[in-house]
């Protein structure tokens, strides 16, 4: 080896941990997103893994696969993962890396808050996950580790509060100049009202944490011990809160209407207005009225008395999800009628994804009809399977549609197209035979002791109960596959195998598409102002403006 190799070896090497030291303390918004959408990912891949083998140990009799006395944090494991390690970072991730771009602002409000939230989050699901494997969690048989279980629990809430809260301030204050709040794109609306939904419901859940952690560690009288955790903070884990935390998912699939179909966004006050009432489900889930006892066997007043708050928090929500459908649909049609439209594989992966939460909420409107006695079943299994994995489907659309600002490069259609038609087929698969099951009063939920897990196991009484759960357990592995295949596209587009993109290669009509791609640190290099009285069109981007 020359002298001159070796120089080159050394360059090579502190350029290396040069750019880790860069990452590590950015201050660039797009980075930060960037680290939640990754380890969001790595939280995905796990979940979906977890989803198989959990899969394989219902649907085995002979219960050989895995150690049975591991099973309980097993479970507990893949919810925690499918919400706290998946969907939270997923959709916060997006709404970092994009919103900036999208207001025509040069940061992130806060972009050292943004940042140590993110290390709060991460750091706080190590310990989690830590806790789980030292028989800790819901149950758990050692108390130091059911301590640190709802201590990272309440770390990861404080970090991802953190971050939420950057967001929505970001959205209210540091908005171009001429871009009013009825000019925001659809999407940073979405990421509003889904940052707003999360400080609503994270800190209801923190306090009750904290209440769960000062009891289980001097007295355990008040809340049950550790098999008590499961009836306070289980909700987390399940409809209607992760419908408020996939929130900026529907505002992909949203955004990307109007692009697709190269027509304006019709009725685009009502679209904000379905948004907003799909934000309910976070008051849902902060007053924990999500559990009704709705029968059609009583009349008149109690009918009523029952009847009404659930329309109100899940019948609303899904009103607002079909409004943002109709909509959809209504600028399509205009698209359509007006040229020929330009379907994308991020189109069809935010689409694919908005019709999958649809079924979400819709299994959350069916849950609480109490003749169905669905409470406790898979079925309420299914409804969070359609949210988490079709919130990632959308999310994975946002990430291919805004590549370019981050990469400089456009992720390939043609092998994105396969991907979204395959995540698609798992998600049904692996949440429509828990819907099934749960008909067949097939016991599910989050277990909080051995009893919990050996009743969640058992197919006795069920009819065809191992078909179904085998079913599922295809679809978690399919999402695993499709995850797989995306991250790989990824790689191969951030290391310059991609097609490099101009500025707008989707025709785009938000402010961000003025500025190069990939996007400098600062976004733009004069600040950006919104010239049309139409959000979605003619935006300029003026450098007399300082």
């Amino acid at each position: 080896m020359t002298v001159d190799d070796d120089a080159s070896s050394g360059s090579a090497i502190v350029s290396f941990f040069v750019g880790i030291g860069a990452w590590v303390v950015t201050v660039d918004h797009k980075r930060i997103g960037r680290l939640y959408l990754g380890f969001g990912m790595l939280g995905l891949a796990a979940a979906s893994v977890l989803g198989l083998l959990l899969g394989i140990e219902r649907a085995d009799d002979a219960d050989t696969l895995l150690q049975s006395n591991a099973l309980l944090q097993l479970f507990q494991s893949y919810r925690v993962s499918l919400v706290f390690a998946a969907i939270l970072p997923l959709a916060i991730g997006l709404s970092v890396a994009a919103v900036p771009l999208q207001l025509g602002a040069r940061s992130i409000a806060f972009p050292r808050v943004a940042l140590t939230g993110f290390y709060a989050w991460l750091g706080g699901l190590a310990l989690t996950m830590a806790a789980l494997g030292a028989n800790g969690g819901i149950g758990g048989g050692d108390d130091d580790a059911v301590d640190l279980f709802l201590a990272g629990h309440g770390l990861m809430i404080v970090g991802l509060l953190a971050s939420a809260g950057c967001v929505a301030t970001s959205v209210l204050t540091t908005r171009a100049p001429g871009m009013t709040m009825r000019r925001v794109p659809l999407f940073s609306w979405s990421a509003l009202i889904g940052a707003l939904g999360s400080l609503l419901v994270l800190p209801v859940a923190f306090g009750v944490i904290v209440l769960l952690f000062l009891d289980h560690r001097y007295a355990q009288l008040n809340f049950g011990g550790a098999e008590g955790i499961a009836a306070w903070i289980g909700w987390l884990f399940s409809v209607p809160a992760v419908v408020a935390f996939a929130l900026p998912a529907v505002g992909v699939a949203a955004e990307l209407v109007p692009v697709t179909f190269k027509a304006r966004q019709a009725m685009r006050g009502a679209a904000f207005a379905g948004i907003a009432l799909i934000g309910i489900t976070a008051l849902a889930a902060t007053t924990q009225q999500f559990v009704f006892d709705v029968t059609f066997d009583t009349s008149g007043r109690e009918f009523f008395d029952d009847v009404v708050p659930m329309l109100i928090f899940t019948g609303l929500p899904l009103l607002g999800m079909l409004m943002v459908m109709g909509l959809g649909a209504l600028t399509a049609k205009n698209g359509v009628a007006g040229g020929r439209p330009a379907i994308t594989a991020p189109f069809v992966f935010s689409f694919l994804g908005l019709g999958m939460i649809l079924v979400g909420l819709l299994g959350n409107l069916v849950l609480n009809i109490n003749d169905l006695e669905l409470a406790g079943t898979t079925f309420e299994e299914g409804a969070t399977l359609y949210v988490v994995y079709g919130g990632a489907l959308s999310v994975m659309g946002g990430v291919a549609f805004w590549a370019p600002k981050w990469w400089g490069r456009t992720m390939s259609d043609a092998a994105l197209l396969p991907l979204a038609l395959l995540g698609v087929v798992g998600t049904i698969l692996a949440a429509l035979p828990l819907y099934v099951a749960g008909f067949l009063d097939q016991t599910g939920g989050i277990p909080a002791n051995d009893a919990d897990v050996a009743a969640i196991l058992s197919l006795d009484g069920v009819d065809g109960g191992a078909t179904w759960i085998i079913l599922s357990l295809v679809g978690h592995g399919l999402v695993a596959l499709t995850l797989v295949g995306f991250v790989g596209l990824m790689v191969a587009t951030f290391t310059g195998r991609g097609e490099p993109a101009d500025e707008n290669p989707y025709g785009a009509h938000t402010i961000e598409w003025s500025t190069p791609s990939p996007a400098p640190a600062d976004n733009y290099e004069h600040v950006a102002t919104v010239a049309s009285a139409t959000p979605q069109f003619d935006l300029t981007h003026e450098g007399s403006q300082s």
